[in-house]
């Protein structure tokens, strides 16, 4: 029998301004993060299950403008024929902003994403060098053919991953009231996107 299958993406407190986070998204203060929490138990209790991705990076992170000499935050490079944004630093492993800040006991499954210096993840499905997380085949284990996805960022990660699913056949239900984007004007085109490709929005 299918199911519905929760992705939280990349709830993680580098990402959040609760945790003054290096790469805060806008409005993920206090009240975002218990939002997230409640609504997430609520699946939970339904016996949905819940899948964290986590970013976790290396130092090293190809992401990072402090890898790259003369630039800064939010230039844009070309590397090994990709266009890639600069960030600062953010879920490097070993710190302590890798960390999900949902309940250990509302977590079914993690799927690490980004984890290789050379290589870009926004999707949870797989990095820019084709390396595959591990997630299409947990779904296909749990039998899960819809998925609800939110978290952060909308214009980036949740984005890619929604797309993504799509793609690869699933019906992808965006929960906008639970995710935040980077720029007001990147979340508007990722929304047109992801319903342009067939995804489904919901406040």
């Amino acid at each position: 029998m299918s199911q519905t299958a929760v992705i939280v993406v990349d709830f993680q407190a580098d990402f959040t301004e609760f945790r003054n986070g290096s790469l805060a998204v806008a409005s993920t203060g206090l009240d975002y993060v218990d939002l997230v929490i409640k609504e997430t138990k609520k699946f939970k209790d339904l016996s949905l299950p819940i899948i964290a991705t986590r970013d976790y990076h290396p130092p090293e992170h190809v992401s990072f403008y402090t890898n790259h000499p003369g630039k800064k935050v939010f230039d844009v490079v070309s590397v090994n024929a990709r266009e890639q944004v600069l960030w600062p630093p953010h879920c490097v492993q070993g710190t302590p902003g890798v960390a999900i800040l949902l309940p250990i006991d509302l977590i079914d499954h993690t799927i690490t994403t980004a984890d290789k210096p050379e290589f870009e993840g926004y999707s949870a499905f797989q990095d820019d060098g084709g390396r595959d997380t591990g997630l299409a085949a947990l779904l296909n284990k749990l039998e899960a053919t819809r998925l609800l996805v939110y978290g952060l960022a909308i214009d980036y990660c949740v984005k890619a991953t929604v797309l993504h699913a799509v793609e690869l056949g699933y019906e992808a239900v965006l929960l906008r009231r639970l995710s935040r984007g980077i720029t007001p004007l990147g979340e508007q085109k990722a929304i047109k996107e992801m319903r342009s490709a067939g995804a489904l929005i919901e406040d």
